[in-house]
C-alpha cells in the first residue's frame, strides 16, 4: 500500500518559516515526481511546486507566486521530499498535501492528475 504522510504544518506569522516533510512508503521513491499542492475552502487544487524523479535529474518546478521563496527537495534514501517556505505570506494559509506521480515530463507533477496523494497539512500564516 502507497502511502505519503504530509508533516510540519502550523500557524505561523508573516514572513516568518515552515518546512514541511512528505514521508513515502510502498513505492519506488526514486522513480517518482514529488508534488506538493494546496488548497483553500471553495478554491481547486493547486500545484505549489514539485521535483522530478531521479531519472529526470531532479530538475524543480514551481509556480510563480512562490518562486524566490519555496524550495523542494528530496532524500531519496530517506524517501522523504521537503518544501522548506520562507518569507510566508497570508495568502499562503492552505491546506497543503504532497503527492506522487510516476510518468512526469517537464512540469506535469505540478498539474493536480498525480498517481497517489497524502493526508494534508494546514498551513496558516497571520498577518
Amino acid at each position: 500500500e502507497v502511502q505519503l504522510q504530509a508533516s510540519g504544518g502550523g500557524l505561523v506569522q508573516a514572513g516568518g518559516s515552515l518546512r514541511l516533510s512528505c514521508a513515502a512508503s510502498g513505492l519506488r521513491f526514486d522513480d517518482y515526481a514529488i508534488g506538493w499542492f494546496r488548497q483553500t475552502p471553495g478554491k481547486e487544487r493547486e500545484g505549489v511546486s514539485c521535483i522530478s524523479s531521479s531519472r529526470s535529474s531532479g530538475s524543480t518546478y514551481y509556480r510563480d507566486s512562490v518562486k524566490g521563496r519555496f524550495t523542494i527537495s528530496r532524500d531519496n534514501a530517506k524517501k522523504t521530499a521537503y518544501l522548506q517556505m520562507n518569507s510566508l505570506k497570508p495568502e499562503d494559509t492552505a491546506v497543503y498535501y504532497c503527492a506522487a506521480l510516476g510518468l512526469s515530463i517537464g512540469s506535469m507533477c505540478l498539474e493536480p492528475s498525480m498517481d497517489y496523494w497524502g493526508k494534508g497539512t494546514l498551513v496558516t500564516v497571520s498577518s
